[in-house]
């Protein structure tokens, strides 16, 4: 799942949960060549992730919907369709309609399908059957209509039917398109609204041509914007992780991502983190804007400093997996998350910080030995003695009243010394952490390359 269809599902759970409905899900799989198993498991995986729970569907006892079930329900539907003249078998190959395409396109008109098998008689059609030719179902779009209805996000839409062509509603392996499955499930489900992305704008007058034909309400439907990138394009891998399982694997919280989403395309009244009742609560079809929605990282890492500010010791603690857990010492896990949790974005910034705090030799960039030499051995010599007057609280005190430094003139040397970074979490929250015998050795180092003393030689 990726951000466009993660988005979409969040603003369909939040549109339910705003108006007291229910929030459906429906897989589908008629499409047997990008129907793995293993899409479904990852799908319900990253919908769980997010916290999308889907209202059960009845009689069904994983709680949802799926397409390839309900094969024999669309039978009973292509048959009435064709026996009151609305479908037709269509023979045409890949290769015929390909030829038929270029040559629409060479001729400057827009693609669609001439209507070769559309009056074909039936006795022509039942040898061909006869025969095993393979064949899908078309439904026969009526001509000179204007097709309308009113978009819950782009207002009135109108659509000429001779623009349409008549399309495919059975594959030729005997499946449901995804335009007829997916048009008479959301009838027959009871689905009212449906908000989706906006390149399925076209397919809403052929799946209202399918529900007049069998005589079936339809929904609402809403065309959302598409997500691009900083650069106006569509989202692709070029413009980073985007998926749902990358996100999950890179240590985003499903509390940042849906925070962010949520924000997406859609206004909201305040800048607060909310839980998915809170957004359902500010959710408005109203707010959900017309224009691409630009995709912005730095959006969602603030999104994710929030969540991560806002969660417990426990969970940050559980959050930042077994490698950084076994970097930190027993007994300091809670005191080691307070320290670093405002420089901390993704669990690699822990894991960073950890391994500065609790391992040993820190490595010391040439910047940060400039940083050194320009304190001086006798800066460090006097921070070794202060430090080891004991009393670390009064550590920066004495030190402050030895060598007449204050302010950043005090405190970058020292935190160069002790963690190799001119810039981090608070120095006061650090220096328990680091041990008295590791700040003991790390001031003694810092002496010797403030003096000069190659890291290498000593």
């Amino acid at each position: 799942m990726h951000l466009g269809n993660a988005r979409t599902a969040l603003f369909n759970a939040l549109l339910a949960r705003a108006g007291g409905g229910r929030f459906l899900l429906r897989v589908e799989d008629t499409d047997r060549d990008r129907s793995e198993a293993a899409f479904e498991t990852s799908l319900l995986e990253d919908l769980r992730w997010l916290g999308l729970a889907w209202d059960p569907a009845p009689g069904h006892a994983d709680g949802f919907y799926r397409q390839s079930e309900r094969a024999a329900l669309y039978s009973d539907l292509f048959a009435r369709l064709l026996e009151q003249g609305d479908a037709y078998p269509c023979f045409c190959t890949g290769t015929d309609l390909d030829r038929v395409r270029q040559e629409q396109l060479a001729a400057g008109r827009p693609p669609r399908y001439p209507g070769t098998c559309r009056h074909l008689d039936p006795e022509t059609v039942a040898q061909r059957l006869d025969r095993g030719e393979p064949a899908s179902l078309r439904f026969r779009v009526p001509a000179g209509e204007t097709l309308r209805f009113d978009d819950l996000v782009r207002g009135p839409q109108s659509f000429a039917s001779d623009d349409l062509g008549d399309f495919v509603i059975r594959r030729s392996d005997g499946t449901a398109a995804f335009l007829f499955g997916n048009g008479v499930d959301d009838a027959l489900m009871g689905v009212t609204h449906v908000l989706r992305g906006e390149d399925h704008l076209s397919n809403t007058p052929r799946q209202l041509l399918v529900q007049r034909a069998l005589g079936l309400a339809h929904p609402l439907y809403g065309h959302l914007p598409l997500i691009v990138g900083q650069d106006g394009a569509p989202l692709s891998k070029r413009h980073g992780s985007l998926s749902m399982r990358d996100l999950r694997a890179e240590g985003y919280l499903p509390g940042a991502v849906i925070n962010y989403l949520a924000r997406l395309g859609h206004h909201l009244p305040d800048e607060n983190l909310h839980d998915l009742a809170g957004l359902g609560r500010a959710f408005g079809l109203a707010a959900l804007g017309h224009a691409p929605a630009r995709f912005d990282v730095d959006q969602l890492r603030h999104w994710q400093r929030a969540a991560v500010g806002a969660s417990s010791g426990a969970a940050l603690w559980e959050w930042l997996g077994a490698g950084v857990r076994a970097l930190v010492p027993d007994g300091a896990a809670m005191d080691f998350i307070a320290a670093i949790r405002p420089n901390v974005v993704l669990p690699e910034d822990a894991r960073y910080w950890a391994t500065i705090l609790f391992r040993d030799p820190l490595p010391v960039n040439p910047d940060a030995e400039a940083v050194l030499r320009e304190a001086g051995p006798e800066f460090f010599h006097a921070a070794a003695a202060a430090w080891s007057a004991g009393d670390p609280g009064a550590f920066t005190t004495r030190l402050r009243q030895a060598t007449g430094h204050k302010g950043r003139s005090l405190f970058h040397p020292l935190r160069v010394a002790l963690t190799g970074e001119a810039d981090g979490p608070e120095l006061g929250r650090l220096i328990p952490l680091l041990g008295t015998a590791r700040v003991t050795e790390r001031l003694r180092r810092a002496g010797l390359l403030a003096a000069g003393v190659s890291s290498s030689t000593h």
